[in-house]
C-alpha cells in the first residue's frame, strides 16, 4: 500500500538567479508586445491620432475646474481639507508603527473585490497605500459632486471620467503595491511576469496593434461545437442577416411561430450558449416554432445600411419568409436590447401601414424611451457624436473593439482591470467561460445605422415622442395595439429598469411589465432549472416610479421564463403538428448557427 504524505509542502525558496533570469525574459517579452503594437503602425495598417475622448475629458474637467478656481477661498478650502486628510493618515501610520491600535481613516466597500486579501489590512505598507488611494478617490469624487452650476450631463461625464481614472491608478493594478501579485512574483521567482508579458504580446497581436484583453480561454469554446448547438437550419439569407429555423422537439407546436430579433451590437448566441442555458432550446422544448435572425458582421461595403434597411431586410423580410415556410401570416416577436428598439419601431411602422403581421411583442431589456437611458448616455452628446461620425465615415463602420470597450468601461474594475491583474501581472490564463467568450466576440456596426441609432434614440429621443421617420413614415408607438411583455432587469446599467418601465406607457395596447433579478444578461438568460434569482409582477405601470412599483409588486422565486410562456399561451394556445424545417420554396442553406455568426471583428 502506498503511503500518503499529508504534510504541507513548504513554499519554494526564493531563487535570486531564477528571478533575475525571469525578469530578463519578461523584459524581452515586453519588447515583443511593443513590436506587436508598432508593426501595424509601421506598415500602415493602423494610424495613431489623439483619441476624441481626450479632448472631451479635458473640456469636461475644465468646466468643473472653473467653479473651484473662480473663488480663491474654495481653492484654499479644498487644499486644507485634502492636507488634513493626508496628515491624519500619516499620523495614524506613525502611531501604528509605534505599536498603537489605530482606526482606519477610510475603508473600502465590503463589495470591492480588489482589496479582499488580508495583507491590505495586516501589512502596514499596503494598508497605508490603500487608505491613501481611497482618500484621494473620495476627494476627486467630491470635487465633481460639489461643483455648482454644472449641467447634469457634464457632471455625469465628469463622474464617469473620475471613476475611470481612479480605477486605473488603483494600487491593486501594480506589482509592487498589490500584495497578492508581489507574493506570486516572489514565490514563482518572476515566472508570473514572464507568462503575463507573453499573454500581453499575444493580446496586442490579436488586436492588430490594439490591446484586446482576453476574458476567457477561447481554445475550448467554439460556436457551433459547444456553444450555439440547438439543432436547426439557415433557411434564408441576405446582405444583413441569416434566418435560422430550429428543429422541433415536440410532436405538436404552437400554431403561431416566434421570431426573435437579437441585438447586432453582440451576437445572437447569448440566447443559445449551452443547452442547459439556452433560451432558444427551452422555447423549442416547450413546443414553439422558433426563428432567429443572425445579423451579419458588416464590413465597409455595408457602411451605408440604415436603420430602415435593418428593419426592411431584418424583421420585415423574416416575417415574409416565415409566412412562406409555415403559412402563418402573423408571428409572436421578441426583441433583445437594441433588437427590441428596432422591433418597436417595426411595430409602429406596421401599424402606420395597417399591416397586421404580429400577434404579440416581447422585449428583453429594451428601451423605446431614452430619457433615463443609463450610463451609456455619458458617451452621447453633439460634440462626441459628431466626432464619432467623422471616424465612422472614414472607416464605413464602427470597429467592434470600440463598442466592446465602451461597454467594458461601464464596469471597468470587473471587465478590464481584474483581467489586467490576473492575466498580465499574475500570469493566469482565463478559464473557459461561455458568457465572457460571447462578451468578447465583438461585432462591427454600419456607420449609417449606428449614427441613426445614437442620434434618433439617445440624443433626440424620437421614437417615444412620435417624431422618428422610417421609409418616409412617421412612427407613433401609441398605434401599436398588440399585447406586450416588457421585461426589465433590476441591476441593468445599459437599459435601466426605470427606463424600461417609463417606456411601457407609450404603447397603445396592453403591457405586462416584469422585473427580473440580476442584470442585462443574467437577468434575461435565467433558465428555470437553475432556480436562480426572482422576478416581480405588478399590473400598475401608469405614471409610477420604479421604487413605488416594486413596493406594490409580487415577488416570484426563480426564472421568469415559465411566466412568459403562460402569458404567450394565454394569447393563443392553438397547437398544430410539428413543422418541418424549411420548405420546397425555402430549402435549408446550411446548419445552424450559420456562417454569419462565425465572422470575427
Amino acid at each position: 500500500m502506498t503511503e500518503v504524505n499529508t504534510e504541507t509542502q513548504a513554499p519554494k525558496a526564493f531563487n535570486a538567479e531564477a528571478f533575475a533570469m525571469n525578469i530578463a525574459k519578461a523584459m524581452e517579452t515586453s519588447g515583443q508586445a511593443l513590436a506587436a503594437y508598432l508593426k501595424p503602425r509601421e506598415n500602415g495598417e493602423a494610424k495613431d491620432k489623439p483619441p476624441n475622448e481626450i479632448s472631451e475629458v479635458i473640456k469636461t474637467f475644465s468646466t468643473v475646474a472653473e467653479y473651484w478656481l473662480s473663488d480663491q477661498n474654495r481653492v484654499s478650502d479644498l487644499q486644507s481639507k485634502m492636507a488634513k486628510a493626508y496628515l491624519d493618515l500619516w499620523g495614524s501610520a506613525v502611531r501604528r508603527m509605534a505599536g498603537e491600535e489605530t482606526k482606519p481613516a477610510i475603508e473600502p466597500s465590503p463589495r470591492d473585490k480588489r482589496f479582499k486579501d488580508p495583507e491590505w489590512r495586516t501589512n502596514q505598507f499596503f494598508d497605508f497605500v490603500l487608505q491613501l488611494y481611497l482618500l484621494t478617490t473620495q476627494w476627486a469624487q467630491e470635487l465633481v459632486k460639489n461643483a455648482e452650476g454644472v449641467d447634469p450631463h457634464t457632471r455625469k461625464k465628469a463622474e464617469f471620467y473620475v471613476q475611470q481614472i481612479t480605477n486605473a491608478i488603483a494600487p491593486s493594478n501594480f506589482v509592487f503595491t498589490n500584495p497578492e501579485v508581489l507574493r506570486e512574483t516572489l514565490a514563482s521567482n518572476g515566472g508570473n511576469l514572464v507568462r503575463g508579458m507573453k499573454m500581453l504580446a499575444e493580446d496586442i497581436e490579436a488586436g492588430h496593434g490594439t490591446l484586446r484583453i482576453r476574458q476567457s480561454d477561447p481554445s475550448n469554446l467554439v460556436v457551433g461545437v459547444n456553444m450555439a448547438t440547438t439543432p436547426g437550419k439557415v433557411i434564408f439569407q441576405n446582405e444583413l442577416m441569416q434566418l435560422i429555423q430550429y428543429t422541433p422537439a415536440t410532436e405538436t407546436v404552437l400554431r403561431t411561430p416566434l421570431l426573435i430579433v437579437p441585438p447586432w451590437i453582440n451576437k445572437f448566441y447569448i440566447l443559445d450558449l449551452k443547452p442547459e442555458k439556452s433560451y432558444i432550446k427551452w422555447c423549442v422544448d416547450q413546443g414553439i416554432t422558433v426563428f432567429v435572425i443572425s445579423w451579419v458582421n458588416p464590413d465597409k461595403e455595408l457602411g451605408k445600411k440604415t436603420w430602415a434597411d435593418y428593419m426592411a431586410e431584418g424583421p420585415l423580410t423574416a416575417m415574409d419568409v416565415i409566412e412562406k415556410v409555415t403559412g402563418e401570416l402573423k408571428v409572436h416577436t421578441a426583441g433583445y436590447c437594441v433588437g427590441g428598439t428596432l422591433l418597436a419601431s417595426t411595430l409602429a411602422y406596421l401599424a402606420e401601414k395597417r399591416r397586421q403581421r404580429v400577434t404579440s411583442a416581447t422585449f428583453f431589456a429594451a428601451q423605446v424611451d431614452f430619457t433615463h437611458a443609463g450610463d451609456l448616455l455619458v458617451f452621447v452628446d453633439e460634440d462626441q457624436l459628431s466626432a464619432l461620425e467623422r471616424d465612422m465615415q472614414a472607416a464605413g463602420v464602427l470597429d467592434g473593439g470600440k463598442m466592446a470597450m465602451a461597454f467594458n468601461m461601464l464596469r471597468s474594475n470587473d471587465l478590464i482591470w481584474s483581467y489586467v491583474v490576473s492575466n498580465y501581472l499574475k500570469g493566469q490564463t482565463p478559464s473557459a467561460f461561455d458568457l465572457l467568450h460571447w462578451n468578447s466576440d465583438a461585432t462591427r456596426m454600419p456607420a449609417a445605422n449606428h449614427s441613426f441609432y445614437l442620434r434618433n434614440c439617445y440624443l433626440e429621443n424620437r421614437l417615444s415622442t412620435g417624431s422618428m421617420v422610417l421609409d418616409n413614415t412617421l412612427l407613433d408607438l401609441s398605434k401599436v395595439k398588440v399585447p406586450v411583455y416588457n421585461l426589465a432587469t433590476r441591476e441593468d446599467h445599459i437599459a435601466p429598469a426605470d427606463s424600461v418601465l417609463y417606456g411601457s406607457q407609450f404603447f397603445g395596447g396592453p403591457v405586462k411589465y416584469v422585473l427580473s433579478g440580476s442584470g442585462h444578461i443574467a437577468g434575461v438568460v435565467n433558465p428555470p432549472a437553475g432556480g436562480k434569482y426572482q422576478y416581480w409582477t405588478n399590473d400598475n405601470i401608469k405614471d409610477i416610479k420604479l421604487a413605488d412599483w416594486i413596493k406594490g409588486a409580487t415577488e416570484h422565486k426563480g426564472s421568469w421564463w415559465p411566466d412568459w410562456q403562460q402569458w404567450l399561451e394565454g394569447l393563443d394556445a392553438e397547437r398544430v403538428p410539428a413543422r418541418a424545417v424549411g420548405s420546397e420554396a425555402m430549402p435549408p442553406i446550411e446548419d445552424a448557427p450559420g456562417s454569419y455568426v462565425r465572422v470575427r471583428a
